[in-house]
């Protein structure tokens, strides 16, 4: 039950950054939340970048859901791996957040990759 719980909540945390990346992508001036925080409207190849996340975060998705049994898509073999994968993004993600030069990205972001690898630890351990 709390894999379940716990995909479900990474589901949304996946979903608003996609939705962030998006409007990174499409020009906002968001640049000091991301990508080490340097600019406020991302250049073309940092837009790029921010598309191609979207792409993984669905994909990050549908792995912790498989792993849950919310979806039938990779099975084991995949979602297994692929869950304590996700987790060690997570760690990663909130090591390499707090070490940003930008104190916009550490406040905001260092959290939510904390919270998706915490999400993604109790879905790859269920």
């Amino acid at each position: 039950m709390w894999g379940e719980v716990a995909a479900i909540g990474a589901a949304v945390v996946l979903f608003a950054l996609a939705i962030f990346q998006l409007a990174l992508a499409s020009g906002a001036p968001l640049g000091h939340l991301a990508w080490g925080g340097q600019q406020r409207v991302l250049p073309p190849g940092l837009r790029v970048a921010s598309l191609a996340s979207i792409a993984i975060y669905a994909l990050f998705a549908l792995v912790l859901a498989d792993r849950a049994g919310l979806v039938a898509v990779f099975g084991e073999a995949i979602s297994g791996p692929g869950s304590w994968a996700i987790a060690g993004y997570g760690a990663l993600g909130t090591l390499v957040n707090a070490i940003s030069r930008s104190r916009a990205e550490q406040l905001v972001m260092t959290p939510v990759a904390l919270g998706l690898g915490v999400l993604a630890l109790v879905v790859a351990m269920s």
